[in-house]
């Protein structure tokens, strides 16, 4: 692969050294070159929300600080996936109930092809 085809294809880069300040420590990371940004965007939030903590007065030490955010992003993020777990599965159990009327009313039409049309229109 030439240098130039390198450059173009962002897979070949080479991984991003990345150094971040987190609450008066430095954190010196390595990502895939494409992800950097996500990355920096990351602990930019982190940051905030361990200076929520810190600033609320209720927990010192930059340890347990960093514990209370990971405990309080835990919940959050098994809020959201238990959450959408259940909207996902009342979007497919209303698929399957609309899916089942559809199929009656084809059958129905099967069974009796000049059955006329009223009273056969779906309400969604």
């Amino acid at each position: 692969m030439t240098q130039a085809e390198k450059v173009a294809d962002p897979s070949s880069r080479e991984p991003a050294r990345v150094s971040v300040r987190i609450l008066e420590k430095e954190y010196a990371m390595v990502c895939p070159y494409e992800e950097r940004s996500a990355l920096l965007d990351s602990a930019e939030f982190l940051i905030a929300r361990m200076r929520e903590v810190r600033d609320s007065g209720k927990v010192v030490g930059l340890d347990r600080i960093a514990v209370m955010v990971a405990l309080n992003l835990a919940n959050e993020y098994l809020r959201l996936k238990n959450r959408e777990a259940k909207l996902e599965s009342d979007a497919s159990n209303r698929v399957k109930s609309l899916r089942e009327r559809v199929e009656t009313q084809l059958a129905q039409k099967a069974v009796d092809p000049k059955a006329s049309d009223k009273g056969t229109q779906l309400e969604f």
